[in-house]
């Protein structure tokens, strides 16, 4: 009963606070963010339009030496139809990426994500990542210059290029833009994008003047709003960069930039930008020169949060010219993609990307340091990275992610198997033990010290070790928490369908027993939310825990008896995913607990146990 007792304690213990975390944090967050979301959207039906642009100022101890050039924005004063209109543009088209580009700036600002779309309905509009900046939603890229000594105007936010080659950005058509100042500079741009995310910016300076000039390079990510989606903890979604070709990486939330902005080292290398959890931005500065970078929140006119950098200035000497290459990335973080852009030459990268194969052969390299760090995989990566790794195998051999995380708890209980087999075969010997037991019980009464000692004895003489059955459940702890990240974090599993009614492993089982499983025409609210997948896995929980005897301590009997509904209403909002993995994890822990018992010559108490349920109780003799 010891064993037993460590072992309920060490499940409850470990799992039980990611439970209530979700049920008693992240329920009451999810629905008051809904709250909100309806309320900002009724305040911007009847909302006054904007006033026009002030000049950007940095947060408050935030500074960075050459202040870049105000961004030029309107606020919330048109409809995003409205807004791209307004301006001379050149249409971007790609397998992954639509919208256009800017020639007042030269900006990335309207720009949709053709392989995703907002719900699970392949008829709802497709993800908007980028949007112009005097609409309420603006979120933008851009990249200029601050003029210095014998430069004249630098372009920026309010320059007008002129298209000079090609008439649509394709992954295989760049495009060319030009401006030429009162100076004699030419600022020649060639914009260039692959299959996926990246685009490649690439300026050549020519300086057509008899004096010496000198421009440094900036370049900005700038956004309105924060995330529809709330905030969670094992989720980093905000600010974030690697400063430095060998830095670490850095991440800041919005609310602490709200309160003070953050100015970063000087460094050369790396990148910086804004993540969300499925979607990002970041800009990758000229990796030859030293840049300064900075995260902040402008509350002047349009509230807006921005991270930006800029370069050391550069000289272009009389008849002189010289070249700079900035990356973007702007779409969806998907694992293979992000990983292939990436620097990545340990064993670790060498040996996933063995695993995948061909299949990231379309992915061009640009080397940029740590850039898979772009996905947040957490502080157990180790654990993470291999268990969405061997899913994503899986899925590629069977197509369905669901089947793959059936596959992949198969593999996992594969490998702690010897230890699972040491488990239940302690759990054997200690049902063995239990006359003895009793024996020892019923000789020393009242004598816990005298008790203790004899029992350590028999375990000693008998060779059992009672601690032994807990050691598995803690180590297939990481796995728990590693595929909870993986279902949670990674867009592969965004709306990935398993069967029936499960359309999107990442969102919790839509249907409910409040509503008749969906017979009724009403929804339920998030607490009572109870699905059908939930209430398989806690039967399976219940039938697994049925497997060995009530424990005779009533407060070890309660829990034994509670533990399966309290989790079933628990996890009734996590992601089906983990609750299907859950499901078959226990209906595998039943069969092989079956096995090892029956190997060991020991009774399954299963069936008199659920007997023992229904059984009349005897009623007391007076």
């Amino acid at each position: 009963m010891e064993n037993k007792r460590n072992y309920f304690i060490a499940i409850a213990l470990s799992v039980l606070i990611v439970l209530a975390w979700q049920f008693f944090y992240m329920n009451p967050k999810i629905e008051a963010q809904r709250q909100e979301q309806a309320r900002i959207a009724e305040q911007a039906k009847t909302a006054p339009a904007g006033s026009e642009s002030p000049a950007e100022k940095p947060s408050a101890g935030v500074q960075v030496s050459g202040a870049l050039p105000a961004s030029g924005q309107a606020g919330a004063t048109a409809t995003r139809e409205e807004a791209i209109a307004k301006t001379a543009r050149v249409a971007i088209d790609t397998p992954a990426l639509s919208g256009s580009i800017n020639l007042t700036g030269a900006r990335f600002d309207d720009l949709k994500l053709k392989e995703y779309r907002e719900t699970v309905d392949p008829q709802s509009p497709i993800i908007t990542l980028f949007s112009p900046a005097d609409t309420k939603d603006g979120y933008f890229a851009e990249l200029g210059y601050i003029a210095g000594e014998g430069a004249g105007t630098a372009p920026g936010p309010s320059t007008v290029w002129t298209l000079a080659e090609g008439d649509k950005l394709t992954q295989a058509t760049p495009v060319t833009l030009s401006f030429t100042n009162e100076a004699g500079l030419t600022f020649t741009r060639k914009i260039s994008v692959d299959k996926h995310y990246m685009l490649t910016v690439e300026d050549a300076i020519k300086n057509g003047s008899a004096t010496a000039a000198s421009v440094a390079p900036y370049g900005r990510i700038t956004r309105y709003n924060k995330p529809t989606t709330p905030s969670v903890y094992v989720l980093h979604e905000g600010f974030l960069g690697v400063i430095g070709a060998n830095g670490s990486l850095i991440e800041e939330k919005y609310g602490n930039v709200e309160k003070e902005g953050v100015t970063n080292d000087k460094a050369t290398g790396g990148w910086i930008g804004i993540t969300d959890k499925y979607w990002a931005a970041a800009l990758v500065p000229p990796q030859s020169i030293a840049y300064d970078s900075r995260f902040s929140h402008f509350s002047d006119g349009q509230p807006r949060y921005q991270a930006d950098f800029k370069n050391d200035a550069v000289t272009v000497a009389p008849g002189q010219e010289t070249s700079l290459k900035t990356l973007v990335f702007a779409g969806a973080k998907e694992v293979r993609v992000v990983n292939g852009y990436a620097l990545d030459d340990s064993w670790f990268g060498t040996l996933f990307s063995s695993l995948r194969g061909g299949d990231s052969a379309d992915v061009q390299s640009y080397q940029v340091p740590r850039f898979d760090l772009l996905i947040d995989w957490g502080w157990f990566w180790f654990f993470t990275k291999p268990m969405f790794q061997l899913m994503d195998f899986f899925f590629r051999l069977v197509g369905n992610f669901g089947v793959a995380i059936l596959l992949t708890t198969i593999v996992v209980k594969l490998l702690f198997f010897p230890l699972a087999s040491k488990q239940y075969a302690s759990m054997a010997n200690m049902k063995r033990m239990q006359p003895k037991m009793e024996e020892l019980k019923a000789k020393f009464g009242d004598d816990r010290m005298g008790l203790q000692q004899a029992t350590m004895e028999l375990y000693k003489t008998e060779k059992i070790n009672p601690v032994a059955g807990c050691w598995p459940v803690l180590l297939q702890i990481p796995v728990f928490f590693a595929l909870y990240k993986v279902i949670y974090v990674t867009i592969e599993m965004r709306h990935a369908p398993f069967f029936g009614w499960i359309r999107d492993l990442s969102a919790p089982d839509p249907t409910t027993f409040v509503n008749l499983f969906g017979l009724l025409p009403f929804d339920a609210p998030t607490f009572l939310h109870l699905g059908i997948w939930p209430i398989i896995m806690g039967i399976t929980m219940f039938l697994q825990m049925r497997m060995n005897p009530t424990p005779p301590d009533p407060t070890q009997a309660m829990l034994f008896n509670w533990m399966p509904l309290v989790f079933t209403f628990m996890l009734g909002s996590f992601p089906a995913g983990l609750v299907i993995y859950w499901a078959w994890n226990n209906t595998l822990s039943i069969l092989q607990q079956s096995i090892i018992m029956k190997r060991h010559g020991v009774k399954i108490e299963l069936f008199n146990n659920l007997k023992s349920l229904f059984r009349r109780k005897p009623q007391p003799t007076k």
